[in-house]
């Protein structure tokens, strides 16, 4: 990272070790600020870590916002159902490639997983129910099933509901296309050069005992005011040993890679602007 500094200042300057460290903090976090700080939609923390055992030194962008991820118009407005649900299943398909960040179908099958066995069907819920459980007829009948939970879905969670990009209003159109365009620039990127993609085995190197945190994301698209007691359910253990918070960690074998790491964070804010911007957007009404 020194190095680095050195080559971005130009010309040599002579420093005391611990200003040294201070300066190369100063340009570092100074570079990193310029490109996150347009970014509200999520709070993102940058740090260098330490390689242990002939590592490298890595850096790693964490996600340090927890819950569900602001909607806007697409949970809150009145905009037509068509317009917020085609919104909605463009930010549940990109998404995920740059936050730690679990959608509709996660938090089913985690459910499912929970309460029936696997089983995503009320006949075989209610046979997992009383077979594993031990409930009584009439005790399933006070339980949640698949049918119930998938029925609380807002019509704009529902992907078969979105509008087709033609008959979409012409700016929610663009938006919706910068924001797959920007996708599709990050999803070029190789994972090894990716400020935004972390390999698990590589991070439990350099995160000792962070394989104790849950593996559920931070971060949900899904509304809290339809599925709170799922939600509190698969967060116990996150609420308690933390969440897998990590949106990427990228070791620095050669001092070429640190610019291909503000590359690649450049690319994958110019996204989550994208995304940023999609959920500020309020369409009027036709």
């Amino acid at each position: 990272m020194g190095r680095w500094v050195a080559a971005r200042e130009g010309a040599p300057r002579r420093y005391t070790r611990v200003g040294a460290r201070k300066r190369i903090e100063q340009v570092f976090n100074a570079a990193v600020l310029e490109i996150l700080a347009p970014i509200e939609l999520v709070d993102l923390r940058v740090a260098v870590l330490v390689g242990e055992d002939n590592n490298p030194p890595a850096i790693a962008l964490v996600c340090e916002t927890l819950g569900q991820l602001d909607l806007g118009w697409i949970e809150t407005g009145d905009a037509p159902i068509p317009w917020r649900a085609a919104a909605y299943a463009a930010l549940e398909e990109t998404l995920g490639t740059a936050l730690p960040l679990f959608g509709y179908q996660d938090l089913f099958e985690e459910i499912s997983m929970y309460y029936w066995d696997g089983e995503i069907d009320d006949e075989s819920a209610r046979r997992s129910l009383a077979a594993y459980q031990g409930l009584s007829a009439e005790e399933i009948e006070e339980q949640t099933l698949p049918s119930e939970m998938n029925a609380r879905r807002p019509d704009w969670m529902i992907g078969t509901n979105a509008a087709k990009s033609a008959s979409l209003p012409k700016a929610l159109a663009r938006a919706l296309r910068r924001l797959r365009d920007a996708h599709k620039a990050l999803k070029r990127l190789t994972s090894e050069r990716n400020a935004w993609h972390f390999d698990s085995d590589t991070l439990y190197e350099y995160v000792p005992g962070i394989e104790e945190c849950s593996s559920l994301p931070p971060l949900t698209l899904v509304p809290f005011e339809e599925f709170a007691r799922e939600l509190d359910d698969v967060a116990r253990h996150g609420m308690e040993m933390g969440f897998m918070d990590f949106c990427g960690l990228c070791p620095l074998p050669a001092i070429s890679r640190i610019d291909d790491w503000f590359a690649s964070l450049r690319l994958g804010a110019q996204f989550l602007l994208a995304a940023q911007d999609l959920v500020r957007f309020d369409p009027p009404n036709p």
